[in-house]
């Protein structure tokens, strides 16, 4: 008899979901769904703004990666505006996205996943949570703790606080950096490479630990897309689509982030609020790609910075033969890999002239119909797309999210999972908390996808094939 299991809510990520396993006659795992139960709006009520807000409405999507939609959202308007940014401002731009991916990569690392990879899969769920992480590890807790409000410091520096800075503008930024809080992130850094040198042994660890198990978490060959700059580097301000296979065969280069569109088209089920992007040339079967640090790592030719370079030569061992890293628990390596060249080039921004240059807008009228702004999230690429009329009134929004882009991905994840984990017609924890960690790997943003804000409980269902309520489980 088929059945459906349900894990509702997922707990540990950003936003509202639930799990659903469907068995099939003989108890074995037919499919498994990853829903979205958040409702999607802000495309439809920035209808009748003037873009000029749009930094400022859209940085509300969310309290983690506000500096993501400012920063899309602000190259959109660039582009309306038909403007050369000012060089200091791109600069000012940059770091403040370095600081973003320190601190939201620290957030998922440190605190999300922590008690998981520190205190183990089949610790009781009571304990392995941040407060248990803390009572065991109180080292670690406090460095990642550290290391995220140093990535939070720099934000709020710049952009006078750290959650939904109104800093970025069409044209430009509002204000640079004074030399006392400058002097003040250069005394701090060797505190924050020494805490991601720390967890990059811890890292290599936890992978032995897995080994017995790691094949089950989103290993799979698929595509992956990302920006590189033009000379093939790591980048994520800037720069040009890149799209590898699993085998690292590079598949699109060089499309100028403008022309996503001729790229990816977005696919829509009725059981989840979130969408289903894939690689338009081969459809929704076969275009399944992900985005975000294991995808930046395997479709770029090299960092850029030394320490990063010389991580990025060991996480490509684990592709293999030179191809593509496949393993989604791979994201928490590339994760420490982009916080250590984040750091790398915080320090070298710190070190430039630039910061003091006084010219940091450039202003004009609406000189463009359309605007498009990309930029990596410390999740995955990021796409705001607006249409307005001659007087700058949006017609058109369309926002394209990083976790959005992973939800073929995670989908599958849960699948692997669950056909690995699941024992008979039974929710056992060694189940759930796999399964939950799943689809943790990818840090998804569930309120920043949908554009709603909430948190991420789990809720899992275990149904026959007739539909029958066989198990259910629930955490919040």
């Amino acid at each position: 008899m088929a059945r459906t299991v349900y894990i509702d809510p997922v707990t540990r990520i950003e936003g509202h979901a639930k799990i659903s396993i469907r068995l099939d006659e003989e108890g074995r795992v037919a499919d498994a769904r990853f829903h979205v139960t958040e409702f999607r709006g802000f495309e439809k009520f920035c209808i009748g703004r003037g873009f000029w807000e749009m930094p400022g409405i859209t940085a509300r999507v969310c309290g983690i990666c506000p500096v993501s939609h400012l920063l899309a959202s602000s190259k959109a308007g660039d582009a309306i505006l038909g403007v050369r940014t000012p060089p200091a401002a791109v600069v000012l731009r940059r770091l403040m996205n370095y600081a973003q991916l320190v601190q939201s990569h620290a957030l998922s690392f440190f605190l999300l996943s922590g008690p998981d990879l520190v205190l183990g899969m089949d610790t009781d769920p009571m304990r392995r949570n941040m407060l248990g992480l803390i009572a065991a590890h109180p080292d670690f807790a406090r460095s990642g703790i550290r290391l995220r409000a140093f990535g939070q410091r720099l934000i709020r520096f710049l952009g006078e606080r750290s959650i939904h800075p109104s800093w970025s503008v069409p044209g430009g930024v509002r204000r640079g950096l004074v030399p006392e809080q400058r002097d003040e992130l250069l005394r701090e850094l060797p505190e924050m490479f020494r805490t991601v040198d720390q967890a990059l042994d811890l890292m290599k660890d936890v992978l032995d630990r897995f080994a017995g198990e790691l094949d089950a978490y989103g290993d799979f060959p698929s595509l992956f897309m990302g920006l590189v700059g033009t000379d093939g580097s790591l980048e994520h301000y800037d720069g040009h689509l890149r799209i590898v296979d699993g085998s690292g065969k590079t598949v699109e280069d060089q499309v100028a982030a403008e022309r996503y569109a001729e790229l990816i088209s977005e696919g829509e089920e009725t059981w989840s609020y979130l969408k289903f992007p894939y690689y338009r040339a081969l459809g929704p079967e076969g275009g399944l790609y992900r985005v975000g640090p294991l995808a930046r790592l395997n479709v770029c030719d090299f960092a850029g910075t030394p320490r990063a370079d010389r991580e990025l030569r060991q996480f490509r061992h684990y592709g293999g033969r030179g191809g593509a890293v496949n393993n989604s628990f791979y994201y928490h390596y590339a994760r420490l890999i982009e916080m250590l060249h984040a750091l790398e080039r915080i320090e070298e921004i710190l070190d430039q002239d630039r910061l003091a240059d006084g010219h940091m807008r450039s202003r004009a009228d609406v000189n463009q119909n359309v605007g498009i702004g990309v930029c990596e999230a410390p999740r995955g690429t990021l796409f705001h797309h607006y249409q307005v009329d001659d007087h700058g009134i949006l017609e058109k929004v369309n926002l394209i999210i990083a976790t959005g882009q992973n939800n073929l991905a995670m989908n599958r994840t849960i699948k692997q999972l669950a056909q690995r984990f699941l024992s008979e017609d039974r929710l056992e924890e060694g189940l759930l908390n796999r399964v939950e960690h799943g689809i943790r790997a990818y840090d998804p943003c569930l309120s920043c996808s949908t554009h709603e804000a909430g948190r991420m409980p789990l809720h899992v269902q275990l149904r026959a094939a007739n539909g029958r309520l066989l198990d259910e489980a629930r955490r919040f």
